[in-house]
C-alpha cells in the first residue's frame, strides 16, 4: 500500500540549487518511491543556529510503501551522499531531508517524529508547501493559514536563481 509522504529539503552550503535537484532525483531513483508534486524552491535566513549562508528549501510530495524507518534511512543515505556533516545542531549544512508526514501517521519517537515537530511554525516549510498544494492540511490546519503565522515568513522569497 502506497502512502503519501511530505519531505522537506533545504541546502546552504555549496552549489545549493545543483544540489537541491540531485536531492529530488535520488530520493525518487528508488523503486518505493514515486514523486507525486515539487514546489518552488524559497530563499531564507537561518532560523537558529550560527551565523550562516541563506538556505535554498523546498518540498516535494512523494509515495512510497517504504515504512517510516526505512524511509528516514533512504534519505540520510541522500543526505550522506551530498556530504552532510552532522556536527553543529542547526548549523550550516550540504543538505538536509526532513520527513514532514508520512500519511497520517503520529509518532512521538526522537528518531523519528511525525508530523515533524516544528513544520507547523516554519515558513520556509509551509509556504512552498502551500504553494505546491493549495489544499494542503497538517495537524488539522490548513498550511496556507499556519504559513501566514510563521514568525520566519517576513525573510522568506521566492528564489529565482543566483544573479
Amino acid at each position: 500500500m502506497m502512502t503519501r509522504v511530505i519531505l522537506a529539503l533545504g541546502s546552504n552550503l555549496g552549489e545549493r540549487e545543483d544540489t537541491l535537484a540531485s536531492a529530488v532525483e535520488q530520493l525518487v531513483d528508488h523503486e518505493q518511491v514515486r514523486l507525486l508534486k515539487v514546489s518552488p524552491i524559497v530563499q531564507t535566513a537561518p532560523v537558529g543556529g550560527p551565523e550562516q549562508p541563506d538556505y535554498l528549501n523546498m518540498v516535494i510530495e512523494v509515495e512510497t510503501d517504504l515504512e517510516p524507518y526505512a524511509l528516514l534511512e533512504h534519505c540520510q543515505v541522500v543526505e550522506e551522499a551530498h556530504q552532510r556533516r552532522r556536527s553543529v545542531r542547526w548549523g550550516p549544512r550540504t543538505l538536509d531531508v526532513d520527513v514532514i508526514t508520512y500519511g497520517d501517521v503520529v509518532s512521538k519517537d526522537p528518531e523519528l517524529t511525525i508530523p515533524h515537530p516544528r513544520a507547523a511554525q516554519r515558513a520556509f516549510v509551509l509556504q512552498p508547501w502551500a504553494w505546491m498544494d493549495s489544499a494542503a492540511v497538517l495537524s488539522g490546519r490548513p498550511v496556507a493559514e499556519l504559513a501566514a503565522e510563521a514568525d520566519d515568513l517576513p525573510g522568506l522569497k521566492l528564489y529565482e536563481g543566483d544573479v
